[in-house]
């Protein structure tokens, strides 16, 4: 209720020439009265039966090409099956706006506040089983400009999703389905020459369809200015234009550097992210995050550059060496202590990382970068772990460990600057399970604590931190002091 179901299927069936159909209209047409007279005078479960039925034949009708369903409808299991014969856009919306919208509106089941709460939580787990297409919350409108990519979403292969991404500089598509690169999806966005980035090692594997292709070393030692330099002079003699895609093939090294050259080139020309890492698809290949290292800090050169649209394929993870999935794994981690929740019991309970869990990762910072794209408040929080990790990296030469073998290192010491002794032994334990070094060598503990004191948050003469209060609450902000800092870094020194 409230997520503006018939005002979207409105602006959708305009956009496609075509008229509307509105389950709700339609039963009150049938009944002669409102829902609400009819409800209150013979039941929720006289009236269910009644929308079964409607519902069912609105879904049957060749002629129905857009149709508004009523909040309740999908406790059938007879309407749920029948859904699966269409593209089934969930609407999210937050209780507080959908309670402001749809109470006292002649609605029975928005007459009290609590019993409305608990209904939108108990129908949100049964939305999302049969939504093709998320749409977030406070972003109605997304859907008319997300119709090209529900589009192209019928040309991947089945089961694949669709999740809307929304920033304040450009709204995109993130496909998320198994098989998509060796289904060689390329549709969204449908024009331009592709210039696709890769690395040595993901080439071996992984290719998707280019006019182009550029393979760079493989590892955080490539991620630099020099690299940079040389795709973007393949980019210049293959004469890439503004009508022209980037497509960055690989895991966060690949998606930072294309995304750079992408956003560098000509002033910025679009990209599209193809994450085969564990962090990538989890974490930096959204957002538009992009840059290269520095000798002194990392990703001290970039530019914020959302990409046109992120293809995620959880099948390419099967390509990866366990190191490589564990380095992912604190990635994981990190992001479901941000959200808490069903996503946190559903790690912290030893999940391996499917695609559902990959999901709700996505899903989570997508929400963090949707209410801060320029990481001047809340985006802050998917720094936890990452201060002192970022400072192990360099400090190690960017050779010896992966970023999320370094981001665990450091959201062990962010878990004992936040004082939460049992959280973080908990979170230690699924590290060591999935074999991720619970301590740092190959650089001492002064040259990592100079390294956070210069890293690229610094505001004035400190250095904000993130810390954890508990599982969903995480803060950023905090000011530590520097003997606690030093303790916390010699306590992850090997």
């Amino acid at each position: 209720m409230g997520a503006g179901k018939t005002s979207t299927a409105r602006a959708l069936a305009a956009q496609l020439g075509t008229q509307p159909l509105d389950a709700d209209h339609e039963i009150e047409r049938r009944l002669g009265e409102s829902i609400e007279s009819f409800f209150d005078r013979e039941g929720e479960v006289a009236f269910r039966a009644r929308e079964e039925e409607v519902v069912l034949e609105l879904l049957g009708r060749a002629d129905a090409k857009v149709i508004a369903l009523g909040g309740g409808a999908l406790a059938s299991e007879r309407v749920r099956d029948a859904l699966g014969r269409h593209t089934v856009v969930h609407l999210e919306v937050d209780p507080d706006d959908a309670w402001r919208r749809a109470s006292g509106k002649g609605r029975p089941l928005a007459r009290d506040v609590s019993r409305f709460r608990d209904l939108h939580d108990q129908r949100r787990a049964q939305y999302e089983a049969v939504a093709d297409v998320v749409i977030p919350p406070g972003e109605r409108a997304a859907a008319v400009r997300a119709l090209p990519a529900l589009e192209a979403l019928t040309e991947a292969p089945a089961g694949t999703r669709l999740v809307w991404a929304s920033t304040s500089s450009r709204d995109y598509p993130v496909f998320v389905g198994g098989g998509l690169i060796a289904s060689g999806f390329d549709t969204y966005p449908r024009v331009g020459r592709r210039f696709a980035v890769t690395d040595e090692n993901v080439a071996l594997h992984h290719r998707m369809p280019a006019d182009t292709t550029v393979a760079i070393a493989a590892g955080e030692s490539a991620k630099t200015l020099a690299t940079a330099e040389t795709v973007l002079r393949r980019m210049a003699e293959a004469e890439m234009g503004h009508d022209d895609v980037v497509v960055a093939v690989g895991g966060g090294v690949v998606g930072d550097l294309a995304g750079f050259c992408a956003a560098t080139y000509q002033r910025g020309i679009r990209h599209v992210q193809v994450p085969t890492t564990l962090v990538a698809q989890v974490d930096s290949a959204f957002g538009g995050k992009t840059g290269v290292d520095l000798p002194e800090g990392k990703n001290y050169v970039g530019s914020y550059h959302q990409p046109s649209a992120v293809i995620v394929d959880p099948m390419a993870l099967d390509t990866l060496p366990r190191e490589e999935l564990a380095a992912g794994y604190a990635e994981v981690v990190k992001t479901a202590l941000i959200a808490g929740g069903p996503l946190w019991a559903r790690v912290r309970g030893g999940a391996d990382p499917d695609e559902a869990v990959v999901l709700g990762c996505l899903r989570t910072k997508l929400a963090v970068v949707a209410e801060d794209e320029r990481d001047s408040g809340r985006r802050q929080v998917l720094n936890l772990g990452h201060t002192v990790g970022h400072a192990i990296e360099a400090a190690t030469g960017y050779a010896r460990y992966r970023h999320g073998e370094a981001v665990a290192i450091g959201l062990l010491a962010a878990l004992r600057l936040s004082g939460r002794e049992a959280l973080r032994a908990e979170v230690a334990d699924l590290f060591a399970a999935r074999g991720l070094p619970l301590r740092f060598e190959g650089a001492t503990a002064s040259q990592v604590f100079e390294l956070v004191r210069r890293d690229k948050k610094r505001r004035g003469a400190s250095v904000p931190f993130v810390l954890v209060q508990a599982p969903g609450e995480v803060t950023h902000g905090h000011e530590v002091a520097d003997a606690d800092l030093q303790a916390a870094i010699e306590e992850v020194r090997a």
